[in-house]
């Protein structure tokens, strides 16, 4: 059974930190895009970080920001802890949001999407 676990969420103050968690069991996560989304009340769920590897080798890693993210927010990962995760700097108001962690399967994987159920992160004065 494959399982993803978020943590980490929780009411931080204007220009505070969070770092959020994603523990992932049942998959193996070399074969795996790992990714954050949000979504806003209202709004459509975004991608906000990935982490995943080249087209040209299955070894390198790189990770892709939202605009909106770039420069606060650092996603990584721990395969020997299975655990993905996103350090949140800098929080807006606008950061408000449910955080869901996502596994998309690449390679052997291919075809593949996992969910987690949320965090929540709620910004404020």
């Amino acid at each position: 059974q494959v399982q993803l676990v978020e943590s980490g969420g929780g009411l931080v103050q204007i220009g505070g930190s969070l770092r959020l968690s994603c523990v992932v069991s049942g998959i193996n996560l070399n074969f795996y895009a790992m990714r954050w989304y949000r979504q806003a009340p209202g709004k459509e769920r975004e991608l906000v970080a990935s982490h995943t590897t080249t087209p040209y080798s299955s070894v390198v890693w790189m990770t892709n920001y939202a605009d909106s993210v770039k420069g606060r927010f650092t996603i990584s990962r721990d395969s020997a802890k299975n655990t993905v995760y996103l350090r949140m700097n800098s929080l807006k108001e606008d950061d408000t949001a449910a955080y869901f962690c996502n596994a998309h399967g690449m390679r052997a994987a291919a075809g593949r999407d996992y969910w987690g159920q949320g965090t929540q992160v709620t910004v404020s004065s």
